[in-house]
């Protein structure tokens, strides 16, 4: 890492310039030990390209994978964090990997430098850290971590491979649709107009449809940048969102698709934690943030003050009315036999089947669907293009 220092020597004379440490302690060490009195010293920004240096979720998974399977082995911590070191990483890894080094080695613990990097490692990764080393069981909680989000990282693949489609073919209709309207049928327009034909209803249609899309493209277009914009504005408000977040889960079809990803993902991340030792009350604190719908993110905190309480998480479950009733009996069970953590992960399991199941179904049934509407979109508007000149044709044989 770089630093920029400033300081005075022994002469009073100000001192300036750049040096490479691992952390702000060495450079303020070197330059005392050279006679230079530091009075601002600070860590320099990488002029790497953000899309490229940004740590992604994948990233995070190889660390964790490579880390525990060296401390499988025996290794210590730090001994493992210079391997890893050493390995060709991203820019803003590497930094970080220095820093766990650095900060451990003065006596930090681990979780506590990871907590300095909130924005690469989430509130769950932090918290079953915590727990490994209070129980020292660090290497199998770290398989446990890697295992959990690659799932989670797989789960979120697949969900956006079963809008990808759907979206690409329903945008390629809305493309050719808007291109035939602007530039192809009002040339045909004018055609006809000068031959004087007495044109069908669907040709008088699309015409009509063609000349809106001529006459009043700048408006659409205003219209749809004020959408967005709209749209952006009521994300960042909470009755905006509770709004969307309502809408995403009542949706046709793709609803039960989010809704399943929602409740892997919740039963999932609190299985991990409280089979870590986690208490049920932190750890559903800590699982609220991981939902990714506010209607679940908020019944999971009014199940933390019904529990805090004295209410079972079954009965507190059970009376947010939003979790299916599979879900609340399965926690019952849990309950019942001390294993509340084995009852989530067999529902995370089964709600990773069911979505997996939808997914595929909704692949396979949409294809021939949207080649159907395709079909006929383009068929109705080539036969209302064609018709007009075949009757003339055949008039004039």
């Amino acid at each position: 890492m770089q630093f920029s220092y400033t300081g005075v020597d022994s002469t009073s004379s100000k001192k300036s310039g750049k040096l490479e440490a691992n952390s702000e302690k060495e450079v303020v060490e070197y330059l005392r030990e050279n006679g230079i009195t530091p009075i601002s010293v600070k860590k320099n920004r990488g002029k790497e390209i953000a899309f490229f240096s940004k740590v992604k979720t994948s990233d995070v998974v190889l660390f964790t994978r490579q880390l525990s399977s060296m401390i499988l082995t025996g290794l210590t911590l730090i001994e493992s964090l210079n391997i890893l070191k050493s390995q060709k990483n991203k820019p803003e890894m590497q930094k970080i990997i220095e820093d766990l080094i650095v900060k451990i080695s003065e006596g930090s613990s681990f979780s506590k430098v990871l907590s300095d990097h909130k924005d690469v490692f989430s509130n769950v990764y932090i918290a079953l850290i915590q727990a490994a080393e209070a129980g020292g069981l660090l290497d199998k909680i770290l398989v446990r971590l890697a295992d959990n989000l690659e799932k989670s990282e797989d789960l979120k693949k697949r969900v956006k491979s079963a809008f990808f489609y759907p979206a690409i073919i329903i945008s390629g209709v809305l493309l050719v649709i808007a291109i035939m309207n602007i530039f192809v049928i009002p040339q045909l327009g004018e055609l006809y107009k000068n031959l004087n034909l007495d044109l069908p209803v669907s040709t008088k249609i699309v015409l009509g449809i063609s000349s809106i899309f001529t006459k009043f493209w700048p408006v659409a277009i205003i219209v749809i940048v004020l959408g967005y914009i709209l749209f952006l504005r009521l994300k960042k408000s909470d009755s905006g969102i509770k709004t969307i977040d309502r809408l995403k889960l009542k949706l046709p079809i793709f609803g039960s698709i989010y809704t399943l990803s929602t409740l892997d993902e919740i039963t999932r991340t609190l299985s991990l934690l409280i089979g870590s030792g986690t208490s049920i009350v932190e750890g559903l604190n800590i699982t609220s943030n991981v939902a990714n719908n506010i209607h679940y993110r908020n019944a999971i905190k009014n199940s933390v003050g019904m529990v805090e309480k004295g209410v079972t998480l079954s009965s507190a479950f059970e009376y947010q009315k939003l979790f299916p009733p599979i879900l609340i009996q399965m926690v019952k069970v849990g309950e019942s036999t001390g294993k509340i953590d084995d009852s989530l992960l067999k529902m995370s399991e089964y709600f990773q089947r069911d979505l997996d199941l939808k997914v595929r179904n909704l692949t396979t049934a949409i294809e021939p669907i949207l080649i159907v509407v395709l079909g006929i979109t383009v068929a109705f508007l080539i036969l209302s293009v064609i018709t007009p000149i075949y009757s003339l044709i055949s008039e004039i044989q």
